[in-house]
């Protein structure tokens, strides 16, 4: 652990500047409150916020990728890890404990920008009401390239941990399974759009199909805040896959098997990884993490049970969109409940104040119907 001097996090065992040629590193934070604080539930969108300001008060044009750019987002931040507890509507962080919280990096240009910005970090990360200093920055995942990924020592069992809530969209719908096909896609689609070293999906995703298995597990699934709006059921746990004889009778994708395992802990698994979900680790673990705090889980719940009754009004009645229109009148109207001002959830969603207010009308009023 490296204390700050000043203004500065220097980053332990490594030249700030890492080589050019990076295209990927994972950083931790360690940070810190002076007196016990509150967080309202879906912090991690402030965290994502905070982040996403980082980038644009340094470097407008990456900023502007990574708001807009319809291909995979090239970066992932945690949820804080330490002592959370629920306390009433809210969580509460203590003072004088350490939290950890990393952000990671999967293509050239958000390394390189990384490499300025841990020079001269700001002091704090600034969330709603709850100011957490920064202590320390630790470099988790080796800088490394995609190149070396590929190239790495392979063979034998891959066992990965799921340490935050995963889950993956399927149908429209959440799927908390760590199926092969699924697994395998979410860091193919990752691959494909940083590695500069293209795999033909379909082909790759029917090789896994016929030649990955699970070999053992042990997991559990749980309701989750998902980001800006909604909820999903994830898994957290262990999973062991292993390939059939046959596998390495294709040596590209046999290869690739591996070089995708060792990605997962910068890429992350499934969706959401911007906001917390599917946090990943190489290696098997019997503990099973699947700690979240009471008030969280609640407002998952109440989420998930109103954007139902929501998306099936709006489908007897033939409007278009209704899973996405049900999901974010669920979402308003469940963090309403839970005491947030409708000007704090109009910024979190960033919709405009007055969308915000006639969509909470409109639940209240959807949901007397019901």
């Amino acid at each position: 652990m490296v204390r700050r001097p000043k203004n500065k996090i220097n980053l332990p065992n490594s030249d700030p500047d890492w080589p050019l040629e990076t295209e990927l590193v994972g950083l931790e934070f360690e940070l810190a409150t002076k007196v016990d604080v509150s967080l309202y539930p879906q912090y991690t969108i402030g965290l994502h916020a905070w982040f996403l300001d980082q980038v644009r008060s340094t470097n407008p044009e990456l900023s502007a990728y990574l708001h807009d750019s319809e291909s995979e987002k090239p970066f992932t931040i945690s949820a804080l890890d330490g002592e959370l507890v629920s306390s009433g509507k809210q969580l509460k962080i203590f003072a004088h404990q350490t939290y950890r919280w990393s952000v990671t990096a999967l293509s050239g240009r958000v390394v390189q920008w990384l490499a300025q910005w841990v020079k001269n970090l700001p002091s704090e990360v600034s969330l709603r009401n709850a100011p957490l200093q920064i202590l320390a920055c630790n470099i988790v995942h080796a800088p490394t390239t995609y190149t070396q990924l590929l190239n790495a020592e392979d063979g034998g069992n891959l066992s990965l941990r799921f340490i935050s809530p995963t889950s993956f969209r399927r149908k429209g719908h959440h799927l908390p399974l760590p199926v092969p096909m699924n697994v395998f896609h979410s860091y193919l689609r990752r691959w494909n759009d940083f590695s500069g070293i293209p795999i033909e999906q379909d082909t790759f995703l029917a090789w896994v199909d016929e030649s990955v298995l699970i070999t053992r597990h042990q997991i559990v699934s749980l309701k989750i805040l998902a980001g800006k709006k909604g909820a999903v059921t994830g898994f957290t746990g262990a999973v062991e896959f292993s390939l059939t004889k046959q596998a390495s009778h294709n040596p590209e994708f046999y290869q690739l098997f591996y070089a995708l395992g060792k990605l997962a802990p910068y890429c992350g698994t499934g969706h959401k990884t911007t906001f917390g979900l599917g946090q990943t680790r190489l290696g098997w673990s019997s503990q099973v993490v699947a700690d979240v705090p009471e008030v969280e889980s609640f407002l998952a719940s109440r989420i998930e049970e109103l954007t139902e009754i929501f998306t099936a009004q709006r489908k007897r009645t033939g409007g278009d969109r209704a899973s996405e229109v049900a999901s974010k009148w669920a979402t308003i109207l469940a963090r309403r409940e839970m005491g947030e001002s409708l000007q704090v959830v109009a910024e979190d969603l960033q919709m405009p104040y007055e969308t915000v207010k006639t969509y909470a009308k409109l639940a209240r009023r959807a949901l007397k119907v019901e």
